[in-house]
């Protein structure tokens, strides 16, 4: 049996902007000091004019070379001494808005799958990449979906809010269409790139900003059916936990038998080919009678230190995890696999 980390990150560096096209030079986010903001932990990240938090949320339970990927080596042996066979690599940068302009987007984003590329590389069987996309610009999205499903990408990152749009707009269907040609979920992942949400609760925790926003996506997808719009596209939901799935559900359940449309609750997920990504201290038994045993995945937000971050999670789900370790094998192995394609 496979242990798959379903949702690990990098930590961008320097190097990380190294790909960018010397035509794209000057959009190159930099690295500033900002001793006075202590949500940024005294370093941001300056792109485009926005300031975002470098040195706050960083796992020390992980070294930086092996966090920032400046050692890959290191990062394989971290792995193997948390008996992780494979991990699937998210952002950290992107988890907020960034920029409004399509054109720094696009050198960003782009610069940014060039160095997971070569991440993937080094190590392309214990490895894997979500890529993230260009999404003010469609035609140049569909291109570099393509373009990292070439070159190791499992998956497609979103936000729980895209700009100024919710990810059941329309706009987006031309991606969800290619990313079920392609075999790659899209993978809703904790954040969000609204400027007026993040900046609404610029003074709060993250659950707000960044968590109750990947939710309202999940309901907004199921209630206006998108799934069924696309049969062959897979979703994901990562780092909120699964204990909202059987609230989110039976809110959903209700606002359609309302209407005499009977809904089978346990099936919600699977029908709309939905996986998501559980906690150790989420009540799993409870869980499962709406996610059934094939629709839940785990990660330990490896690099980070925030609610989700658990370094220990995938063997604390082996060893505590108070369900039948079929059910445990399925979170760990096979369901991962099925979702990212493995």
């Amino acid at each position: 049996m496979a242990v798959i980390d379903s949702d690990a990150h990098v930590l961008e560096t320097e190097h990380t902007w190294d790909y960018m096209l010397e035509s794209e030079r000057p959009m190159r986010p930099r690295i500033v000091p900002t001793p006075n903001d202590p949500t940024s932990g005294g370093e941001s990240w300056l792109v485009d004019g926005t300031y975002i938090g470098k040195a706050r949320n960083v796992g020390h339970d992980t070294s930086k070379a092996a966090r920032e990927m400046a050692d890959i080596e290191a990062r394989i042996t971290h792995m193997d001494e948390l008996d992780i066979d494979v991990q699937v690599l998210y952002p950290t940068i992107f988890l907020r808005p960034f920029t409004r302009r399509p054109e720094v987007e696009l050198a960003v984003t782009r610069s940014y799958n060039r160095w997971l590329i070569d991440i993937w590389k080094a190590a392309p069987d214990r490895l894997r990449w979500v890529a993230v996309l260009p999404l003010l610009t469609m035609d140049k999205a569909l291109e570099e979906a393509r373009y990292s499903k070439e070159n190791g990408a499992c998956g497609i990152f979103m936000r729980g809010l895209e700009g100024d749009k919710r990810i059941s707009d329309s706009y987006f269907s031309p991606l969800y269409e290619e990313a079920g040609k392609l075999d790659l979920p899209v993978c809703v992942h904790s954040a969000t790139g609204s400027f007026a949400v993040h900046d609404y609760f610029i003074d709060e925790c993250g659950f707000n900003k960044f968590k109750l926003a990947v939710v309202g996506s999940f309901h907004s997808l199921i209630f206006n059916r998108i799934p069924e719009k696309f049969p062959e596209t897979k979703w994901a939901f990562i780092e909120v936990s699964s204990q909202w799935v059987p609230y989110a559900i039976h809110d959903y359940a209700r606002r359609f038998e309302r209407n005499g449309v009977k809904v089978d609750k346990s099936d919600v997920l699977r029908r709309n080919k939905i996986w998501v990504a559980c906690q150790t201290d989420d009540d799993l038994p409870y869980v499962l009678q709406y996610a059934g045993d094939d629709m839940l995945v785990i990660g330990t937000d490896y690099g980070h230190n925030d609610t989700s971050s658990e370094i220990l999670a995938l063997r604390k789900l082996k060893e505590e995890g108070g369900v039948p370790q079929q059910v445990v094998n399925c979170i760990l192995d096979d369901n991962a696999k099925a979702l990212y394609g493995l």
